[in-house]
């Protein structure tokens, strides 16, 4: 797991091939975020890379154990099948 604790966020970043596989790990990020009701900010940059960060505002914007239950999802999102 390449996930790392800054300012009080899980953040981890992604590269992927290009746009289109880039946009779709976003749109696969967003549908686990509404089956948790958990909502990551999410950044697609230089068109093929994600940064994710995680925080749990009703606990004080911290890292909490709901924001490392998603990146584990997250993670296992790009594990092939």
């Amino acid at each position: 797991m390449n996930w790392s604790i800054e300012n009080n966020k899980l953040e981890r970043d992604f590269m992927f091939e290009d746009f289109k596989e880039a946009l779709e790990f976003v749109n696969l990020v967003g549908h686990i975020a509404e089956e948790m009701d958990h909502h990551p900010t999410i950044l697609l940059h230089s068109y093929k890379k994600v940064n994710i960060k995680l925080t749990t505002s009703e606990e004080g914007n911290t890292v909490t154990e709901l924001d490392h239950k998603m990146a584990k999802k997250i993670d296992e999102s790009l594990k092939p099948n």
